[in-house]
């Protein structure tokens, strides 16, 4: 499935990934591939993902709004904390 990541000043990711974690305000969640459409609010907290590599990363979100759909997801981050 495909991952991008965007804030309003850059783009923080953009590629192929095997899964990824998200800081759900409701829950984290983990989407994998052929997931069901979803659109969810981010709370502050770790989003994660697998590269095809499988390589783990871990950033840190602000909030923000992630949508799935026919195995892309886009998170637009309201900002991502730098540590």
């Amino acid at each position: 499935m495909y991952l991008e990541i965007v804030t309003p000043d850059e783009k923080i990711f953009e590629g192929a990934v095997l899964s990824a974690t998200f800081p759900g305000s409701k829950g984290s969640f983990q989407v994998l591939n052929n997931h069901a459409p979803i659109i969810s609010s981010l709370d502050k907290g770790i989003l994660s993902y697998v590269t095809k590599d499988n390589n783990n990363h871990e950033i840190i979100v602000d909030g923000g709004v992630v949508e799935v759909a026919s195995n892309r997801v886009v998170v637009l981050a309201e900002k991502v904390i730098q540590e």
